[in-house]
């Protein structure tokens, strides 16, 4: 029976070639199994039939049983008409009304006949009328298997073209009929059993086609679990292969570099939290396995600290590190930072970016190759062909989500072994995201904060109170401190955005005439950029008006004040990602909040989450379930958003942990993907890599 699901759309009912052309342009349908996949995103319970006279205007959807009693034409217009049919179930009389399609109406719905009308009822010169219904047949049969009607997602252009959601839902009806009780199995008994999980075949007509509301909810959970189970299977297989596969270099010794830095040059003692963490990070280094591991931790947590002693441990072993980030700023901060940490010290660390070249570029090259650089800093161009190294150790990757599992492998073919990887994101991620982004990595998180840290404080003000702020910025900058105003720039082309900007800038100039101020932008030079940041950063300028650039990676433990002007423009982790450039010193830090007073109800639940909590973690949660997966910073703009068909990675957490801990079981029981009973398993994975699921980026 597989190869009826794989046959030709175009040979369903009711599609034929001009209609499998649309399918496949506007949905992507090609074959039966994509349009049984292909699921409703809501339904509409038609099992009540309601009586005239219990209709009300507030109603969404209603359902009538009763005749035609007659037919009515008007003139609206130009060459328009309108059609109304009086309907009556006995109780009272509805108006049906078309404004199309009046001849076919007439045509195919009679007088005097019984029929089942389905619509949404509104009130037009104080009688009840029903706009462009759906009409049934009322036979018994029909009536008694009309259940939850679903309703599917179809474009502009099948609307032009009369192909309705009803259309998709027949076409799907007819193949259900077509390959009754021949559906394959996709999942073994020995799984779907103990979970009280329902067949595929079941499965697949409930949700199409239920006859209650638990019925749907029993088809979701099959459907969710076996979508989310082969996710989670194909990564800990990819995991699994990768430890199997590849043997780490064993770095048994903490030598001179380690110690010398650990006693003379950290800057703070280690919070416990750090202390941890370098503990898994050793114990992985030792192991004899390679390291992939994911660093977790809020902004200010501390984590390139932690990733350069990791660095120093491979040092001490004989080999080298790079440390990769995803943009030239970003690179540049983590060289300063670093050659910062190292003053003293007898390591040479380089710089590596699409900004490097010529004379300069060829020399860390081949000083690279023959081992004088001790680390890389560096953005793509570290993967490059021409950057080979002596003897690559460890690879630190900040913000991974901007580098795929394809990038990861360039790097390990810089090296004899695949170097061990440290991943980091200053983007605290929900668990259960964390298990399908990066599913083939072990986490460690850092969740403390320095000490001496105090919360920032969190305000929400409104454009029309801008005076109050003013006085509350001078405040902070009499006493010695200083402040970012950040402008949204969402893209670098928005040209109002950089008018915004420009003029902001103006009126900040002359708002606070007694201080001096910075500007940066993306559009500017990065040698410009770099003045005007160190302008700041070095105090010369009390105040830094800029766009996102500084979202990342900016270190001015002075700066106490982050104003966000039009902060409903920005996400939750955005802004979360902003407030992080202050409270870096031990001073109280403020952050506020700017927006219009017109806000959806989801962007103030956005602000009164960021002035409920500081916390990176349960804001990581709360923008995963107001905005989903695909749309998280740095997920979607880097090709990361999931091609799920029916599972919510946000909403469905809990299926996720029951998919992870049964994918697990069999990876236990079979790390070779060989045994007979799992048979099944390993052919489905193999059919599912096939499709347009983008396996590589998820895993």
């Amino acid at each position: 029976m597989p190869n009826l699901l794989t046959q030709d759309i175009m040979y369903a009912p009711g599609v034929g070639p001009k209609r499998k052309e649309m399918l496949s342009k506007e949905l992507g349908i090609e074959t039966f199994g994509d349009m049984l996949e292909y699921y409703p995103y809501k339904y509409v319970d038609r099992r009540h039939i309601y009586l005239t006279t219990e209709l009300m205007e507030s109603m969404s959807f209603i359902q009538l049983k009763g005749k035609i009693l007659s037919f009515e034409s008007f003139d609206s217009g130009k060459r328009n008409k309108r059609l109304v049919a009086h309907f009556s179930d006995g109780h009272g009389v509805v108006d049906l009304v078309w404004f199309s399609k009046s001849q076919y109406i007439i045509k195919n719905y009679k007088v005097g006949v019984e029929y089942i009308v389905f619509g949404r009822p509104s009130v037009f010169a104080g009688r009840f009328q029903i706009t462009h219904p759906e009409i049934d047949a009322a036979d018994t049969a029909r009536l008694s298997t009309m259940g939850m009607q679903p309703h599917y997602h179809t474009t502009e252009r099948m609307k032009k073209a009369g192909f309705s959601s009803r259309s998709l839902e027949r076409i799907a009806n007819n193949i259900l009929e077509r390959v009754a009780e021949g559906l394959p199995e996709t999942l073994p008994s020995y799984i779907t059993a103990p979970l009280h999980l329902i067949s595929r075949q079941e499965a697949l007509r409930c949700i199409h086609h239920p006859q209650s509301a638990k019925e749907l909810d029993r088809a979701k959970l099959r459907l969710k679990f076996e979508e989310l189970f082969y996710v989670q299977l194909n990564i800990l297989r990819y995991a699994n292969d990768q430890r199997r596969k590849y043997r780490g270099y064993v770095f048994s010794h903490i030598g001179d570099l380690f110690n010398g830095f650990y006693h003379n040059h950290l800057p703070f003692a280690l919070t416990q939290a750090q202390k941890r963490v370098m503990r898994e990070i050793r114990a992985d280094m030792r192991s004899g396995r390679q390291m992939n591991r994911l660093l977790q931790g809020d902004v200010g947590s501390g984590k390139t600290l932690v990733a350069l002693m990791a660095t120093l441990i491979a040092l001490d072993n004989g080999y080298q590190a790079c440390i990769m980030a995803p943009t030239e700023i970003l690179a540049e901060q983590h060289l300063a930072t670093i050659t910062g940490f190292l003053k003293g010290m007898d390591i040479r660390v380089e710089l590596l970016t699409g900004m490097v070249k010529g004379k300069r570029r060829s020399t860390i090259l081949q000083d690279l190759a023959n081992g004088s650089v001790n680390i890389l800093v560096g953005t793509h161009a570290i993967i490059e062909d021409p950057v080979e190294f002596y003897r690559l150790g460890i690879a630190v990757i900040d913000e991974q989500h901007r580098f795929g599992v394809a990038q990861r492998a360039k790097l390990w073919n810089k090296s004899q072994n695949p170097p061990h990887v440290l991943v980091m994101t200053a983007t605290p991620i929900p668990r259960t995201l964390a298990m399908t982004i990066y599913g083939d990595l072990d986490v460690s998180v850092i969740d403390e904060l320095p000490p001496g840290r105090k919360p920032v404080y969190t305000q929400h003000k409104y454009d029309d109170q801008l005076t109050s702020l003013y006085q509350g910025i001078r405040r902070q900058l009499n006493a010695g401190r200083q402040a970012y105003i950040v402008y949204p720039l969402i893209k670098e082309s928005e040209k109002i955005d950089l008018r915004n900007l420009e003029e902001g800038f103006e009126t900040m100039k002359q708002v606070f005439a007694e201080f001096k101020l910075s500007k940066i932008h993306g559009k500017m030079k990065s040698q410009e950029k770099e003045e005007e940041m160190q302008k700041f950063v070095s105090g010369e300028t009390n105040i830094l008006v800029s766009t996102t650039v500084i979202e990342v990676g900016v270190n001015v433990p002075n700066a106490s004040v982050m104003v966000i002007l039009d902060a409903q423009r920005f996400g939750l982790s955005q802004l979360h990602q902003l407030r992080g450039r202050v409270g870096r010193g031990a001073e109280q830090s403020f952050c506020i909040l700017v927006t219009t007073r017109k806000l959806s109800k989801e962007t103030a639940r956005r602000i009164d989450i960021m002035c409920d909590t500081n916390d990176g973690f349960q804001i990581a949660e709360a923008d995963l379930k107001l905005r989903g997966p695909g749309d998280l910073e740095g997920t979607q703009q880097s090709g990361m958003a999931f091609d799920l068909k029916i599972a919510d990675i946000a909403r469905d957490g809990q299926i996720v942990q029951l998919a992870r801990d049964q994918a697990q079981k069999i990876i236990d029981d079979d790390p070779k993907c060989e045994k007979a009973e799992h048979a099944l398993l390993w052919h489905r994975l193999a059919e599912l890599r096939k499709t347009n699921i983008n396996w590589a980026s998820i895993s």
